[in-house]
């Protein structure tokens, strides 16, 4: 499938909408789980996505749109979010996200991409060179890929109670 704005903008618009349908009002247990020690846990995931609207998508969007594609874009820190949850509640960083995404939203749009756009480069610090297009497409699949992790995450906090019935949920395999 070849990158198109309006379709991703689809998902972009409803992750917050779905991470709250997963994640509000739902206990300690389920925001906090984790597949291991190291793995991120439910709310890590919306920390690093607020931090990731904050600092990665528009600002490199913005440097390539700006005829500075040739500076390489700050390395993206994935872990940075970790001090800005802190004392804050599933409901508390579901609403930041939300608002996190809707501002990044809205400036997408005030940019004005259109197809040309999408062809501009960048200088991604591991990578080389990639598109507008690149990095849009890549906002798309980073959010749908932690929506996944919070699922399969969930889901594993129950493989032993499921019981003989693993062996039929490939969630857990």
């Amino acid at each position: 499938m070849q990158f198109k704005l309006d379709q991703a903008m689809e998902v972009l618009t409803q992750t917050p909408e779905v991470l709250s349908a997963l994640l509000r009002g739902k206990s300690t247990m389920w925001v906090n789980c984790r597949t291991t020690p190291e793995s991120f846990s439910p709310l890590d995931v919306i920390g690093h996505l607020i931090h990731a609207d904050k600092t990665n998508w528009i600002p490199r969007a913005r440097l390539i749109l700006g005829g500075h594609g040739s500076r390489p874009f700050e390395p993206f820190d994935r872990f940075a979010f970790q001090a800005s949850l802190d004392g804050k509640t599933a409901e508390r960083l579901l609403d930041e996200f939300a608002e996190a995404r809707r501002l990044s939203l809205e400036t997408l749009h005030n940019l004005g991409i259109c197809a040309q756009h999408l062809k501009l480069t960048g200088t991604h610090p591991e990578f080389g060179n990639v598109t507008l297009s690149n990095l849009l497409a890549t906002w798309v699949v980073h959010d749908l890929g932690h929506l996944s992790q919070v699922v399969k995450t969930m889901a594993s906090a129950y493989r032993d109670a499921v019981g003989p019935w693993c062996a039929y949920l490939s969630i857990l395999n």
